[in-house]
């Protein structure tokens, strides 16, 4: 750092911006790392331990799906083909908007019979599903 003076009593020409530089370089940093944690706004409606409150609304009926091992399609244990799943589905959503379903498949389906299934579901703009799973027998 250069200092100029023209007499004995000498004058600062030039300010030392160290430890501005070092202030803003520290701000900077806090900065970045606390913008991210302001801009996780992600809003979650989280289960309480509480049971729902009772209503004396009767429960949803929710339709059952089953694929089986040998790609057999059931509604409602009604045995059916796709094109008739897709008609009787579209049955089932004129009677009820909103329509439920849970489909299952067999350990051992074809993995296009459940393709075809959910195909359905999605032409018919049914939004509610759900898959049903089997819990591991402990040997």
């Amino acid at each position: 750092m250069k200092k100029t003076s023209h007499s004995h009593h000498s004058s600062l020409s030039e300010l030392n911006i160290t430890p501005l530089l070092d202030l803003v370089f520290v701000l900077l940093v806090i900065f970045i790392i606390t913008t991210p944690q302001m801009m996780n706004n992600l809003e979650m409606t989280l289960p309480s331990g509480k049971p729902p409150p009772k209503t004396n609304q009767p429960k949803p009926k929710i339709n059952k799906i089953v694929v089986d091992a040998q790609g057999r399609t059931f509604l409602n244990d009604e045995f059916v083909t796709i094109p008739q799943l897709k008609d009787k589905l579209e049955q089932l959503q004129a009677d009820n908007p909103d329509l439920s379903v849970v489909v299952k498949g067999a350990d051992a389906v074809d993995y296009q019979n459940m393709i075809y299934v959910l195909d359905v579901l999605r032409q018919l703009d049914i939004t509610k599903v759900g898959l049903a799973t089997e819990a591991a027998a402990n040997p």
